[in-house]
């Protein structure tokens, strides 16, 4: 069952390109507006992609042939357009995070529920081949019962590169709220969710100073702490380490590191779509990389919005849901009380793992 959804994009900065890209490769997508504050960047995207109408934000929420909102704001204006979207009557998908409060993350489901309406959420780079052929190897048994995961993202922050890096630092920033999405949402699709965490973290360096064009020399003060250390407790028992930092200027860890009573797995970066997924169980000598089981091997962004398309129309569960997202959004903020409080934080929310990617339908469609 496929029906075209028309979509209108709110923002267009950096990654707003990959959804731009994205609408043109599935058919359940047709991309007909985008937004911005600064109306001369909605103009020239929609020029560059050549999308019919460019528009201020208000002006797209008012377009009632617009089904679907994408929202690519910057986080802290997450919620707040998600909820102006469900008012106008229209479904969103939001990029990560979800919101920068549990709260605000609440606000949204509630308000979707009440009208009736889907909201789905980023990093929809866990329904690609890397995360979906670990998904499957574990489900199949392939290193037995999962018993603990390592987790790493560290990097220097994005001041060296970022046209505009000032929000990385300010509230709803932070290594854990930009980069933390694609880990957890990773590790939920994985292992299922989880129950409760321990957190600790710090700002190593107050104030920041950008080098990259166009703001170079520009001095950003870090209103958010950049490196953060904090142990998972999975509901089913696994026991993980995730750490997120823009304090670290190079490593040699992995991105995912799985553990099983059979074996061990490595999974590659959730940040992308693509492999290798490594694995060495018990008795082998070395490391074997394994066949990607799955489509959408790279440059796949957007994916999780054809799904909630595809999933609108058939009636099924889309996959990149506000349940994992707020779940998400609840432990990224429940580690950073942990730190501040000096306790264990047991978390109030939960949720199911998605559904598993089909591999029996081509690549830029999905199943209904």
């Amino acid at each position: 069952m496929s029906k075209t959804m028309n979509v209108g994009i709110i923002g267009c900065g950096n990654i707003s390109n990959a959804y731009f890209k994205a609408c043109k490769r599935f058919t359940d997508l047709a991309l007909v507006a985008c937004a911005d504050l600064d109306l001369a960047r909605a103009q020239a995207q929609a020029k560059e992609h050549a999308v019919a109408k460019a528009y201020t934000v208000d002006q797209l929420l008012a377009d009632p042939s617009i089904q679907l909102v994408v929202n690519l704001t910057i986080p802290k204006a997450h919620a707040e357009i998600d909820c102006k979207a469900l008012e106008a009557g229209k479904h969103v998908f939001s990029e990560k995070p979800f919101a920068i409060t549990r709260a605000e993350g609440q606000r949204v489901v509630d308000l979707a529920k009440k009208r009736n309406l889907r909201v789905g959420c980023a990093p929809d780079t866990v329904l690609g081949a890397g995360v979906q052929t670990a998904r499957k190897l574990i489900d199949d048994g392939a290193i037995g019962k999962p018993v603990a995961v390592n987790a790493f993202m560290m990097g220097p922050g994005h001041e060296s590169w970022h046209p505009s890096p000032e929000f990385y630092y300010q509230k709803g920033g932070g290594p854990m709220f930009d980069m933390g999405p694609y880990y957890l949402h990773a590790l939920i699709t994985l292992l299922g969710p989880v129950r409760r965490v321990t957190g600790v973290t710090r700002v190593t360096v107050p104030e920041r100073t950008i080098t990259s064009e166009p703001k170079k020399g520009t001095k950003v003060t870090v209103e958010v702490p950049t490196h953060i250390s904090s142990i998972l407790d999975f509901a089913g028992g696994a026991v993980g380490t995730l750490i997120t930092s823009f304090d670290v200027k190079s490593h040699t860890l992995p991105h995912i590191e799985i553990y099983g009573s059979e074996g061990s797995m490595q999974v590659p970066d959730p940040n992308g779509t693509g492999g290798p997924v490594r694995v060495k169980r018990v008795g082998e000598k070395e490391w074997q990389e394994l066949p990607l089981t799955h489509h959408y091997r790279e440059g796949s962004r957007g994916l999780g919005v054809a799904d909630m398309a595809r999933a609108i129309a058939s009636g099924r569960k889309h996959r990149a849901n506000e349940e994992i997202a707020l779940h998400a959004l609840d432990i990224m903020q429940a580690i950073h009380e942990s730190s501040d409080d000096g306790r264990h934080v047991t978390l109030g929310s939960t949720c199911q793992r998605p559904q598993a990617m089909s591999t029996a339908v081509p690549e830029f469609t999905l199943d209904d």
